[in-house]
């Protein structure tokens, strides 16, 4: 009898004095672990920092690392704060306990325990008598756990539930990713197959109909990232948006149209900026290549773009970002999203829920005009945010039909990306360093306005001659004629297969084509030449010649084209030759 007495006084203890407290009990799973060894380790570093730290073997095999247990309203204010300051995982969650099969931490604890003061004097209530064989009766005491819903009564109390509270258990279920349909309320399949998933990824059998404990649980987690996060509903009035953004971690800043700017908030290193302005189908592609100038949006990761929407999902070691926007009755809307990537687990939180809130509401766009802008401001739209440089720009020019191009070595020496006219992204097929060319092939075909035809025979020297490119790097949008003269076929110490020109050309301008009175090409230029340690004078230029290109074009299999006509081009002939076949070839990091 005496030995019954203080079983019972230890249950009380222990949190299962009666079925009403074992009821009221939550706990914080903060990791599960495939084997009883890794648990137990894991178990053992959290208990060096926690000194509510529990162990249990899951239904579904697993061992479950929990801290607690709490009152459920304590367990969702631990899980806000902890999760809050970083002390335990991203993902932890509240649990009621349903699952908990046998204890294993701490070491020969029995289910249920948890590690306290003894609160009687006796000094049989003590740890250590658990392993009295005379103990071994309490093992049918456990089962006064309450029991799990059976289906039925699952559904009887789920029926009790009313419009709010069966939209809370669709918007938690849509937070962790489970249900994709709308927020109204009816459970139909979609909301129950959402439910098995939830169950299953939990552990529980998937009924697809919650419990009474699974739906505090999950509403209860939900909540806790809402209070973590502060999400709230932004409208914004001016641009037509409504979205729900983490409050908590964004502020808003300021308005630069087409741009709403959200900035992070306590070193969340988190930005928002909606998007927002009238327009057609050419203004969402304006708008999908304007983006991709940005440093917050880096060349790597998935792009997806559409006559009505775009989609970049984009990432870098230093910086992730996700885009979306889409065309609709006029108007552009959408949304870029930027942040760390060290802070991966908090976004599969986050964007989930821009994701699922953002849409455009009304007839109306940010107007261009709300804040004055300067013409600069105003043409590209990007005040305010870092745009993407390359290293460096040089001229190049179209030799066939499919867009082939031929540079300088120098425009692509150690770049991680080259692009033809920014817009195009090119693989370097060839580079001859004792001629100074390379040949870059476009990841697209391309369709030029106008390509090389490379003149043959003599050349008269003094003649005049045309140099087409980018003087000024990416300064200008497009490419300009330099004139002058062509001075002598070979280089200051007789090289053969190099031309000395007299030209005011600018470094920009190396890769681009060198063109006769008729329009043919006569050569390359080359970058600016320098002897020993002397500079040469002023318009002093050379260019590989139309001889040498032609050798190591056909080498890697590119067809050259020979110029036939002998008439003098017209000013416009010559113009839209020259121009129509340079691009802007640049390098990028």
């Amino acid at each position: 009898m005496r030995l019954r007495m203080v079983v019972l006084a230890l249950l009380a203890v222990l949190g299962f004095g009666s079925m009403a407290t074992a009821q009221e009990q939550a706990w914080l799973q903060v990791e599960a672990q495939p084997s009883l060894a890794e648990a137990e380790a894991r178990a053992r570093a959290y208990a060096a920092e926690f000194p509510n730290v529990s162990g249990y073997q899951l239904s579904s095999g697993w061992y479950a690392i929990v801290l607690g247990p709490y009152s459920p309203e304590a367990a969702a204010g631990a899980l806000s704060d902890l999760r809050g300051d970083g002390a335990i995982p991203g993902d932890s969650f509240v649990t009621d306990g349903a699952t908990h099969r046998q204890q294993f931490w701490p070491v020969g604890a029995i289910a249920g325990q948890v590690e306290v003061e003894p609160l009687l004097s006796d000094p049989l209530i003590v740890h250590p008598m658990l392993a009295d064989p005379a103990i071994e009766a309490v093992d049918p005491v456990i089962e006064m756990m309450p029991a799990e819903e059976s289906v039925r009564e699952a559904k009887a109390s789920e029926a009790a539930l009313d419009a709010d509270g069966r939209k809370a258990l669709q918007s938690a279920m849509a937070w962790y990713g489970f249900y994709e349909g709308g927020i109204d309320g009816a459970f139909g399949p979609g909301t129950r197959n959402s439910m098995a998933a939830w169950q299953e990824a939990n552990g529980f059998e998937a009924t697809g109909v919650l419990t009474s404990k699974q739906r505090a649980a999950l509403v209860g987690n939900y909540q806790a990232d809402q209070a973590e996060f502060g999400f709230a509903s932004i409208s914004e009035p001016e641009a037509g948006i409504e979205i729900t953004l983490p409050m908590a971690l964004v502020q808003f800043d300021h308005y630069e149209p087409p741009f709403v700017h959200y900035n992070e908030k306590a070193n969340s290193g988190l930005k928002v900026i909606l998007i927002s302005e009238p327009g057609n189908q050419d203004s969402l592609s304006g708008l999908y290549d304007i983006l991709q100038t940005l440093e917050v949006v880096p060349a790597q990761g998935e792009r997806s773009k559409s006559e009505k929407s775009f989609t970049i999902n984009a990432a870098s070691s230093a910086v992730q970002s996700y885009a979306y926007a889409e065309l609709k009755d006029g108007m552009v809307k959408g949304y870029l999203v930027v942040w760390n990537p060290a802070d991966a687990e908090r976004m599969s939180r986050i964007l989930p829920a821009l994701k699922a809130s953002f849409r455009g509401v009304g007839d109306k766009a940010l107007d261009p005009g709300l804040v004055p802008m300067d013409a600069a401001t105003r043409s590209g739209l990007l005040a305010g945010m870092e745009v993407k440089l390359p290293k460096l720009s040089r001229s190049g020019f179209f030799v066939d039909a499919s867009g082939v191009v031929v540079t300088t070595v120098e425009a692509v020496a150690q770049c991680g990306r080259v692009t033809i006219d920014h817009a195009t992204d090119a693989t370097v097929v060839a580079q001859d360093q004792a001629t100074g060319m390379a040949i870059l092939r476009p990841v697209t075909p391309l369709a030029p306005p106008a390509f090389a035809r490379f003149a043959g025979g003599a050349v008269r020297l003094g003649s005049e001659v045309a140099v087409a490119g980018y003087s000024y790097e990416d300064k200008l949008p497009a490419p300009v004629l330099t004139f002058g003269t062509l001075e002598e076929e070979k280089g200051l110490n007789g090289e053969a297969g190099i031309s000395r020109l007299a030209a005011p050309v600018l470094p920009g301008d190396a890769g681009g084509p060198v063109l006769d009175a008729t329009g043919a090409v006569l050569g390359m230029l080359l970058p600016p030449a320098v002897k020993g340690a002397k500079l040469l004078p002023d318009g002093v230029a050379f260019a590989a010649q139309a001889g040498m290109i032609g050798q190591v074009l056909t080498a890697s299999g590119v067809v050259v084209t020979a110029a036939t006509s002998t008439d003098l081009a017209t000013p416009d002939a010559l113009n839209a030759a020259g121009l129509g076949m340079t691009v802007l070839v640049s390098c990028w990091e």
